[in-house]
């Protein structure tokens, strides 16, 4: 089964690295274009192409990702399946060429805390659970039909790189699982429903490194822990 992987982060990379080492047939990356970064304002490399680099596969950094000539390139490839990991919205364009589809993996309990910073926010709100999906992609934004899940428990000392942690190891191993039952066609596709209670969960804004004192201990513990240390690819990740 041939896949495109897409993603730039850390996180995303370790997955990545996962599924070479497990001999996964990674035809291409795509990745963000190289940014200015750090004090120096140097270029750097996504974590993700720097992992493509050291393993030879080739790499695709489209500014647009409606471009014509990325269109093509990724047709020219004709991959069976493209792996999704913290990466952009794809547009339908993209995500409808695979016979097999485009899967994401995301770091909550589906239909919950869809978003871009769920490892953060289930902490602020002082969730006892979390966990893991793999779906389908559609024209939602984390809203496709989910093929795995896999929970977590949460004590209420973990920090945001505690979590992610937890979840990257767990990640690698339901992404493998999923995958296995992809290529075997034995994938089930479970639609999301829509409750009243869902939580969201938003980028993280400047504003919400303010303490406000006049909560209560145990929401100030919460956001303490949910933004400790405020998740970026300078976070060293070991498996636990």
């Amino acid at each position: 089964m041939k896949i495109i992987f897409f993603g730039t982060p850390t996180f995303a990379a370790k997955n990545l690295e996962h599924l070479i080492k497990n001999e996964y047939n990674i035809a291409a990356i795509v990745t963000a274009p190289d940014r200015k970064k750090g004090r120096g304002k140097k270029i750097k490399a996504s974590p993700v192409k720097t992992i493509s680099l050291n393993n030879s596969i080739p790499i695709l950094q489209p500014e647009n990702l409606k471009d014509n000539k990325f269109i093509e390139q990724l047709k020219k490839i004709n991959a069976d399946l493209f792996v999704i990991v913290a990466f952009r919205m794809l547009p339908e364009i993209v995500w409808k060429l695979p016979i097999k589809g485009s899967i994401n993996l995301h770091t909550s309990l589906l239909p919950n805390y869809k978003g871009a910073a769920p490892i953060n926010w289930v902490l602020i709100n002082g969730e006892r659970e979390t966990g893991l999906t793999t779906f389908f992609i559609n024209n939602k934004i984390d809203s496709g039909e989910i093929i795995k899940q896999e929970k977590i428990q949460l004590s209420n000392n973990i920090t945001a790189a505690q979590l992610q942690n937890k979840l990257l190891s767990k990640g690698n191993r339901l992404l493998v699982k999923t995958l296995n039952a992809i290529e075997d066609n034995t994938a089930n596709k479970t639609a999301q429903k829509n409750y009243l209670n869902i939580c969201e969960a938003p980028k993280l804004k400047k504003e919400l490194f303010r303490i406000d004192w006049s909560k209560s201990a145990n929401k100030i513990h919460n956001l303490v822990r949910g933004i400790s240390p405020f998740l970026n690819d300078n976070i060293i990740l070991k498996e636990v």
